[in-house]
């Protein structure tokens, strides 16, 4: 029995297909795509590539998606391989129950139906009843090539219309209210567009799933789209997305704009990568879809304070879901402009001399938070604080979050090295010969420099105290933490601790002090808990993801030296390269890149304590 049309996507969604085929095939960037050597013919010179979604040989001709890889490649029947990729996307695969059955077959029927419709509404459009509507298009400078391509129509009047045009076709009124095209009124059903222009809406494979209807004129509510269904969900559904996947494949830059129109302009003028949200702010969803095409997408949203709003809303939710592979670039428009109305008044030339303004997030998201913050008062330059930081730190990928700290940091306070207000530097009042008051003659004490060997001591010691109440990071960062120097009293309890965590038993707080008290460290432990608690503020009630951050802080400032550092990043782009879709390698390679980075510029030492 077939299985659910929404599952398999939601499959193929969660497992990338060059992560799958990578475990067996070692694939290199290629421009856009992954290639290696071909796993079904013999080959020297790579003739295999992986695309977003399927892969293709240009040797032998194999070609297929995920599923198909799978079941070729290990000899896997449908099923089988399915449930073998469900388990590695952490999915339960749905029961074959007749249920199941009549609901994909229902889908079937009412992606039929809003075809039916489609056709329709074109006839319309090129009839004489849509002609009001195609001069409007028209006006609006879409030729009609673009209108064709786009398959755009004309509702009608309404009353029924659509209804009595389908009714040849054996279509009947409680299958387009289920399509989302009738919706049931007090006196029946009635139809959920009429006198719009029509935009049908389509999935990332193409198929058919929803409308949207353009009032002509002025009128109020300028768009309408169709209600959620079974085959239409707002949050996952981007308007264009199949018309732009192949272009953004043949090199098109990733353009997320605001409405249908501006996407339908820039795809004329030659921008064929664009899409849009529909009715709702870009969503977590949206952008992983997006992410699949393009690592660097443009969001250009329109240039009014609305817009800006609204690329602020999409910056702060991207931070999110950041990675070094995954990020943005924002396209601020001239104020009153959008895409639309920017080619139509400057045409491709214009749109392309500001696409190539578009910014990094990184360069454009202080100026962003800043909009609208009160900086005058120390309060006020508080909450902003709290609030880049709260940016910062929003990021999941650890050390992407530090460069984002450290960035904003600076922004925030440019003229000292370390984000610190500086009074000594404070130009202050003036006396009567207009010169600034001498200081107060009070002798300072000058501060003893803190001892380099007992500052590193102390750190390591904190790093122990924090994987004795979060035992559970301990196989995290074994081997990190291995070349980390602590005093001799406690190298045997670091060894206590690799040796729990080698058992197998759950890693939890209770069970490794009762092993540790087992061994006769019970007054180790005590005095760790007590350093701690007293300059780490760290509690069992404090979160595993602060409990690692405060940890990697701590790794990140050890006095590691050069040499050692180099090392060991070597050995990490050894272990990187022969493992390139391995997450953990590539997060371990960039960790280590980072920390002798900072060890070059100087930038780790002991101000940072």
């Amino acid at each position: 029995m077939a299985l659910p049309a929404n599952f398999l996507e939601e499959l193929r969604a969660r497992l990338p297909i060059a992560t799958v085929i990578g475990k067996t095939v070692k694939l290199t960037r290629s421009g856009r795509e992954r290639k290696g050597c071909c796993p079904f013919h013999g080959e020297k010179t790579p003739s295999f590539y992986v695309y977003d979604d399927h892969y293709h040989c240009f040797g032998c001709g194999e070609h297929g998606d995920i599923i198909t890889f799978v079941m070729k490649s290990t000899g896997a029947g449908f099923m089988e391989a399915v449930e073998d990729l469900a388990g590695q996307a952490g999915l339960e695969v749905p029961k074959p129950t007749p249920q199941a059955a009549e609901a994909q077959a229902r889908r079937a029927t009412l992606a039929e139906v809003l075809e039916a419709a489609c056709k329709e509404y074109q006839l319309w459009l090129w009839g004489q009843e849509g002609r009001a509507a195609l001069d409007y298009l028209r006006g609006r400078g879409l030729a009609d090539d673009t209108i064709r391509r786009f398959q755009l129509g004309w509702s009608g009047e309404g009353r029924g219309q659509l209804a009595a045009a389908l009714r040849g076709q054996t279509i009947k009124p409680d299958q387009l209210i289920e399509a989302g095209l009738m919706k049931q009124g007090e006196r029946g059903p009635v139809d959920m567009f009429f006198s719009r222009v029509m935009f049908p809406i389509r999935d990332r494979r193409g198929m058919l799933i929803s409308f949207g209807g353009r009032i002509m004129g002025d009128g109020q509510p300028k768009y309408v789209n169709g209600p959620e269904t079974a085959l239409f969900s707002k949050r996952r559904s981007l308007y264009g997305l199949n018309l732009a996947r192949e272009a953004v494949r043949k090199g098109a830059p990733m353009i997320i704009a605001e409405g249908y129109m501006d996407v339908i302009a820039l795809s004329q003028a030659g921008f064929a990568g664009a899409v849009a949200p529909l009715g709702t702010a870009l969503t977590e969803e949206h952008l992983e879809e997006i992410w699949r095409l393009s690592p660097e997408p443009v969001v250009c949203f329109d240039g009014d304070a609305a817009g800006q709003r609204a690329a602020l809303k999409t910056a702060e939710m991207a931070l999110t879901q950041l990675t070094p592979e995954k990020s943005l670039k924002l396209l601020r428009l001239p104020p009153k402009d959008d895409p639309d109305s920017l080619i139509k008044r400057g045409g491709r030339v214009a749109f392309e001399a500001e696409l190539a303004k578009a910014q990094p997030l990184s360069a454009v998201l202080f100026d962003m938070l800043k909009l609208g913050q009160d900086v005058s008062t120390p309060e006020g330059r508080a909450r902003f604080w709290e609030r880049l930081a709260a940016a910062a730190n929003s990021i999941p990928n650890r050390v992407l979050s530090k460069e984002y700290f450290n960035l904003l940091k600076k922004q925030y306070n440019p003229n000292d090295k370390w984000g610190r207000t500086n009074p000594g530097r404070s130009q202050g009042a003036k006396n009567s010969q207009g010169r600034s008051p001498a200081p107060p003659s009070v002798t300072i004490p000058p501060r003893t420099p803190p001892d380099p060997e007992a500052v590193q001591l102390r750190r390591a010691r904190l790093m122990l105290a924090i994987l004795l109440a979060f035992p559970v990071m301990i196989l995290k960062v074994e081997e990190m933490f291995s070349r980390v120097r602590l005093p001799p009293a406690d190298e045997a309890l670091r060894e206590a601790l690799h040796a729990f965590a080698s058992t197998g038993k759950p890693l939890d707080t209770d069970s490794l002090l009762s092993h540790l008290r087992s061994l006769g460290m019970d007054q180790q432990v005590r005095a760790l808990e007590a350093l701690a608690k007293a300059e780490l503020s760290l509690l069992r009630e404090a979160s595993l993801a602060e409990a690692e951050d405060a940890w990697w802080d701590f790794y990140e400032s050890m006095d590691f030296s050069r040499s050692e550092l180099q090392a060991q990043c070597d050995e990490a782009k050894a272990f990187y390269d022969a493992n390139p879709t391995d997450r953990a390698a590539l997060d371990r390679l960039t960790r280590y890149l980072h920390l002798l980075d900072r060890a070059r510029s100087g930038a780790a030492g002991l101000e940072e304590i």
